[in-house]
Protein backbone atom coordinates (compact mmCIF):
# COMPACT_ATOMS: atom_id res chain seq x y z
CA UNK A 1 0.00 0.00 0.00
CA UNK A 2 1.26 3.10 -1.15
CA UNK A 3 0.52 5.39 2.59
CA UNK A 4 0.39 9.22 0.04
CA UNK A 5 -1.95 8.35 -2.04
CA UNK A 6 -5.40 8.81 -1.46
CA UNK A 7 -9.10 8.74 -2.71
CA UNK A 8 -11.58 10.30 -1.33
CA UNK A 9 -15.36 11.21 -2.38
CA UNK A 10 -17.64 12.96 -1.29
CA UNK A 11 -21.65 13.04 -1.95
CA UNK A 12 -23.57 16.53 -1.47
CA UNK A 13 -27.26 17.04 -1.50
CA UNK A 14 -28.36 20.41 -2.75
CA UNK A 15 -31.88 22.17 -2.73
CA UNK A 16 -30.50 24.14 -6.78
CA UNK A 17 -30.84 23.25 -10.23
CA UNK A 18 -27.32 21.26 -11.41
CA UNK A 19 -27.06 24.25 -13.88
CA UNK A 20 -27.28 26.60 -10.91
CA UNK A 21 -24.41 24.36 -9.12
CA UNK A 22 -22.13 23.97 -11.47
CA UNK A 23 -22.38 27.62 -12.59
CA UNK A 24 -21.19 28.67 -8.61
CA UNK A 25 -18.49 25.20 -9.07
CA UNK A 26 -16.94 26.21 -12.15
CA UNK A 27 -16.05 30.37 -11.01
CA UNK A 28 -12.93 28.83 -9.00
CA UNK A 29 -11.70 32.27 -8.27
CA UNK A 30 -14.90 33.04 -6.22
CA UNK A 31 -14.56 29.71 -3.65
CA UNK A 32 -12.57 31.31 -0.99
CA UNK A 33 -15.54 33.61 -0.58
CA UNK A 34 -17.41 30.64 0.59
CA UNK A 35 -15.19 27.99 1.56
CA UNK A 36 -13.12 28.96 4.36
CA UNK A 37 -10.72 26.31 3.66
CA UNK A 38 -9.85 27.28 0.10
CA UNK A 39 -7.55 30.08 1.13
CA UNK A 40 -6.16 31.48 -1.85
CA UNK A 41 -6.88 31.26 -5.60
CA UNK A 42 -4.90 32.72 -7.93
CA UNK A 43 -5.46 32.50 -11.84
CA UNK A 44 -2.56 32.06 -14.34
CA UNK A 45 -4.39 31.72 -16.77
CA UNK A 46 -8.68 30.97 -18.39
CA UNK A 47 -8.08 27.41 -17.60
CA UNK A 48 -4.89 26.68 -14.46
CA UNK A 49 -4.80 28.65 -11.24
CA UNK A 50 -2.71 28.12 -7.70
CA UNK A 51 -5.01 27.06 -4.69
CA UNK A 52 -3.82 27.14 -1.14
CA UNK A 53 -5.79 25.53 1.36
CA UNK A 54 -5.81 24.86 4.99
CA UNK A 55 -8.43 22.73 7.08
CA UNK A 56 -8.32 22.00 10.43
CA UNK A 57 -4.56 20.47 10.55
CA UNK A 58 -1.66 23.28 10.92
CA UNK A 59 -0.16 22.97 7.51
CA UNK A 60 -0.97 24.43 4.23
CA UNK A 61 -1.10 22.45 0.64
CA UNK A 62 -0.58 24.76 -2.10
CA UNK A 63 -1.13 22.89 -5.90
CA UNK A 64 -1.39 24.11 -9.95
CA UNK A 65 -4.80 23.33 -10.70
CA UNK A 66 -5.95 22.81 -14.76
CA UNK A 67 -9.07 22.19 -16.04
CA UNK A 68 -9.07 19.49 -18.15
CA UNK A 69 -13.10 18.86 -18.56
CA UNK A 70 -15.46 21.72 -18.30
CA UNK A 71 -19.01 19.98 -19.48
CA UNK A 72 -22.29 21.96 -18.36
CA UNK A 73 -24.59 19.77 -20.38
CA UNK A 74 -22.96 16.51 -18.47
CA UNK A 75 -22.20 18.24 -15.09
CA UNK A 76 -18.72 17.11 -15.01
CA UNK A 77 -15.73 19.76 -13.78
CA UNK A 78 -12.25 17.94 -13.75
CA UNK A 79 -9.04 19.58 -13.45
CA UNK A 80 -5.27 17.49 -12.36
CA UNK A 81 -3.29 18.96 -9.87
CA UNK A 82 0.49 19.17 -9.64
CA UNK A 83 2.69 20.85 -6.31
CA UNK A 84 1.90 19.40 -2.85
CA UNK A 85 -0.95 16.88 -4.73
CA UNK A 86 -0.45 15.27 -7.57
CA UNK A 87 -3.65 14.17 -9.10
CA UNK A 88 -6.32 14.69 -10.14
CA UNK A 89 -10.62 16.16 -8.54
CA UNK A 90 -13.94 16.18 -10.56
CA UNK A 91 -17.40 17.16 -9.38
CA UNK A 92 -20.23 15.01 -11.16
CA UNK A 93 -23.83 16.80 -10.90
CA UNK A 94 -27.00 15.34 -11.39
CA UNK A 95 -30.72 15.80 -10.95
CA UNK A 96 -32.39 14.85 -7.99
CA UNK A 97 -35.78 16.58 -9.16
CA UNK A 98 -35.18 20.60 -8.67
CA UNK A 99 -32.30 19.48 -6.29
CA UNK A 100 -28.79 18.39 -7.51
CA UNK A 101 -26.65 15.23 -5.99
CA UNK A 102 -22.88 16.83 -6.15
CA UNK A 103 -20.21 14.11 -6.20
CA UNK A 104 -16.62 15.13 -5.45
CA UNK A 105 -13.99 12.39 -6.27
CA UNK A 106 -10.21 13.09 -5.93
CA UNK A 107 -7.42 10.77 -6.41
CA UNK A 108 -3.93 12.49 -5.58
CA UNK A 109 -0.28 11.37 -4.38
CA UNK A 110 0.61 13.43 -1.46
CA UNK A 111 3.86 15.17 -2.62
CA UNK A 112 4.63 17.44 0.75
CA UNK A 113 7.55 16.59 2.42
CA UNK A 114 6.11 17.15 5.61
CA UNK A 115 3.14 15.15 5.04
CA UNK A 116 5.22 12.48 3.32
CA UNK A 117 7.16 11.88 6.44
CA UNK A 118 4.42 11.10 8.62
CA UNK A 119 2.43 9.17 5.85
CA UNK A 120 1.81 6.05 8.00
CA UNK A 121 0.70 7.73 11.66
CA UNK A 122 -1.15 10.80 10.07
CA UNK A 123 -3.31 9.14 7.76
CA UNK A 124 -6.24 8.95 10.13
CA UNK A 125 -6.15 12.42 11.05
CA UNK A 126 -5.32 13.32 7.23
CA UNK A 127 -8.37 11.71 6.24
CA UNK A 128 -10.18 13.35 9.63
CA UNK A 129 -9.17 16.70 8.04
CA UNK A 130 -10.40 16.39 4.33
CA UNK A 131 -13.51 14.99 5.76
CA UNK A 132 -14.36 18.18 7.96
CA UNK A 133 -13.23 20.23 4.89
CA UNK A 134 -15.65 19.19 2.53
CA UNK A 135 -18.28 19.34 5.67
CA UNK A 136 -17.26 22.64 5.90
CA UNK A 137 -17.48 23.21 1.68
CA UNK A 138 -20.93 22.30 1.90
CA UNK A 139 -22.50 24.73 4.87
CA UNK A 140 -20.82 27.36 3.09
CA UNK A 141 -22.14 26.80 -0.47
CA UNK A 142 -25.40 26.36 0.89
CA UNK A 143 -25.29 29.41 2.87
CA UNK A 144 -23.79 31.32 -0.58
CA UNK A 145 -26.36 29.95 -2.79
CA UNK A 146 -29.06 31.06 0.20
CA UNK A 147 -27.68 34.33 0.27
CA UNK A 148 -27.80 34.98 -3.09
CA UNK A 149 -31.67 33.68 -3.50
CA UNK A 150 -30.95 30.59 -5.15
CA UNK A 151 -31.71 28.39 -3.10
CA UNK A 152 -35.36 26.19 -3.59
Amino acid sequence: MDWCHYRFFSHWNLPVRPTVVYDVLQRVDDYPRWWPQVREVTRLDATTGTVRVRSVLPYDLAFTAREVRSDRAAGVLEIEMTGDLDGWARWTLTADGTCTLARYDQEVDVSKPLLRRFAVPGRPLFRANHALMMRAGRRGLLAYLTADGQAV
